[in-house]
């Protein structure tokens, strides 16, 4: 018994002119919507490059302004550490100062009160002793007494309070010490009293 399904045959399947039109129509109207896809998905990177460039753009703006908001926060602090320690150490300095001028005034005390009992031939000894304890001290410290006797008179470190006349000499040649000066960390504490030459 014969079927229609036990033929050789293959099916074919007619396509009519118009069901191919409306094939091509389609498959045009996909590569155009595809296209125009394209374009947009291309015109949205773009303006979304456009977007993230300028939003870098702005972030390395703050960053150099961070940077140099930082630059000046460090350089104040800086400037302001120096200053502290700079206080601190005059603070010091001073107080240290002030000790010392106190300390020569009774150091100067010892040397007169031993100058005095030499002339009067008392024995010194003690007073020697007293004395060598004093200089030790002050070199400890570094306190130097400043040599004044036949050098040319600076005012920075010296007071002439007293002139003579002596044409054998320079002028403002220091002919005697009143009064010892000292330095202390190579700053004049005290000035040494002289008294200095003009020779006419």
């Amino acid at each position: 018994m014969s079927s229609e399904f036990d033929s050789d045959e293959i099916p074919i399947d007619v396509i009519s002119d118009e069901q191919d039109e409306k094939n091509l129509d389609q498959l045009t109207n996909n590569n155009t919507t595809e296209e125009k896809m394209d374009d947009e998905e291309q015109k949205l990177s773009q303006t979304n490059i456009e977007e993230l460039t300028k939003l870098l753009d702005l972030e390395k703006q703050k960053v150099i302004k961070s940077d140099e908001k930082f630059k000046h926060v460090l350089a104040d602090f800086q400037n302001l550490s120096r200053k502290t320690q700079s206080d601190i150490e005059h603070g010091v300095n001073t107080k240290v100062d002030e000790f010392i001028l106190d300390f020569l005034k009774i150091y100067d005390d010892f040397v007169r009160a031993k100058e005095v009992f030499s002339e009067n031939k008392i024995n010194i000894d003690g007073l020697d002793s007293i004395l060598k304890n004093m200089d030790s001290l002050l070199k400890k410290y570094q306190v130097v007494p400043i040599d004044a006797l036949g050098e040319i008179f600076d005012p920075n470190s010296h007071e002439a309070i007293s002139i003579i006349t002596d044409p054998d000499l320079d002028d403002n040649t220091i002919t005697k010490e009143i009064r010892k000066g000292y330095m202390s960390q190579n700053r004049i504490i005290r000035a040494t009293l002289v008294e200095i030459s003009k020779q006419a």
